[in-house]
């Protein structure tokens, strides 16, 4: 596929909608077909291999661990490939294509081992798209407006997440526990993103005066960016995965279709804060809002710990995704403002891996501490993380950049 080569700096000049470029708003538009498709079977996944399959807990973890971490792994490799080779949209289609093909394999999955295969594939995708794309997306945007752009990026991404669940509802309650099906059908949104990035074009910066240093190289790198990079390790030791918050939703007496109610709604305030949350962090620097959603997740995994009953369900996912909305476009945004462009899809990259590489570990133990302790347990550890790692972003050198 050949593509259009623009200036960095003509895309930023040119805004389509306010601040906006023509291809962040496009790259919006791609992540919300993706996520569509995406959401419309991740809450469903658990309880397919625990009720369809009959998998244990141990085995969800493992499976959200080795998919996640998989992808985290492919995010630093491809992340600093399209460094090398100075283009981000050739992997970012091929990244989309990978997770769209995954849909079909988890409708073919007949035991738990072949699930685990559909997951990695699924976020293999991911892996080989996000930092590319992420770094797409910074320089496709003035330095200015970058917390605004990966807002309105994850609002769009997170509306996907919002519409997928409630598609899948609507599939439950015509299929019963038919769950391939939904696996089927979520084929279609994978494809529809893919052709809404072949508008995208993509922006090449003047080749860098220095030579690109090799993949596990952190000459270069910020000390501030790589402080934040040991945080977010940090955190995410107690971050596993949301598919426990999902079983516990289920533990505390909620049906399968209000699991996924109660996860629309985190969405749904996920969507809505992502915005607002980026445009702020333009105003007033991005350490506060990731200090402010550290905190906001000790607090909500505090909650489910200690919940008693099913009521309680739905006022910790709608604070949920307050944390979500103050991290993941402003995360970005922060590690944009800290490295140069010509190092950028590596640091994507690298960032992206942070978040998840010990996913496959917290999962494993969040999964051991569910069967062997009880829900309560795998809470509180990551209760625990996060107030540490917010602690230590305190303390992080205040002057860290803004926009």
């Amino acid at each position: 596929m050949t593509q259009t080569l623009i200036d960095p700096a003509e895309t930023a000049r040119h805004p389509l909608i306010a601040g906006l470029s023509r291809n962040v708003v496009l790259l919006a538009a791609v992540s919300f077909f993706a996520d569509v498709s995406s959401e419309m079977v991740y809450p469903i996944v658990p309880l397919f291999l625990t009720g369809t399959l009959g998998a244990p807990a141990l085995a969800v973890g493992v499976i959200e661990g080795v998919a996640e971490s998989t992808a985290s792994l492919l995010k630093f490799v491809f992340g600093w490939l399209s460094d090398k080779f100075r283009r981000r949209v050739p992997f970012t289609m091929a990244g989309y294509a990978l997770a769209a093909a995954a849909k079909p394999a988890l409708a073919a999955a007949f035991a738990w081992p072949a699930v685990l295969f559909a997951r990695a594939l699924d976020r293999a995708g991911k892996g080989i798209r996000t930092a590319p794309r992420d770094a797409l997306i910074a320089a496709s945007t003035d330095a200015s407006s970058r917390g605004r752009a990966f807002g309105f990026h994850r609002a769009m991404d997170t509306s996907g997440a919002v519409l997928g669940p409630l598609i899948a509802i609507a599939l439950l309650a015509w299929l019963g526990d038919g769950y391939r099906p939904i696996f089927l059908i979520a084929f279609i949104p994978g494809v529809l993103s893919l052709l809404a990035l072949f508008a995208v074009r993509e922006v090449v910066n003047p080749a860098p005066r220095e030579k690109l240093p090799p993949l596990l190289s952190f000459r270069g790198y910020d000390r501030r960016f790589l402080v934040f990079v040991g945080i977010t390790l940090l955190f995410s030791i107690g971050n596993s995965s949301d598919a426990f918050l999902i079983l516990r939703s289920r533990d505390l007496g909620l049906s399968a279709v209000a699991v996924v109610f109660a996860y629309v709604l985190y969405n749904v305030s996920y969507a809505a804060l992502s915005l607002p949350a980026g445009a702020y962090s333009d105003r007033i620097g991005r350490r506060p809002l990731l200090i402010s959603g550290l905190v906001i997740f000790a607090l909500v995994y505090l909650g489910f710990a200690l919940a008693t009953s099913s009521w309680m369900v739905w006022p910790l996912f709608l604070v949920y995704g307050g944390y979500i909305a103050f991290t993941e476009g402003v995360g970005r945004a922060y590690v944009a403002d800290l490295v140069p462009d010509e190092r950028r899809g590596s640091a994507m990259g690298l960032y992206n891996a942070s978040t998840g590489v010990m996913l496959l570990l917290s999962s494993i133990i969040g999964g051991a501490l569910w069967d062997v302790f009880g829900p309560a347990a795998t809470f509180l550890v990551g209760a625990a993380s996060s107030s540490a790692a917010a602690l230590l972003l305190l303390t992080l050198s205040r002057g860290s950049p803004r926009a």
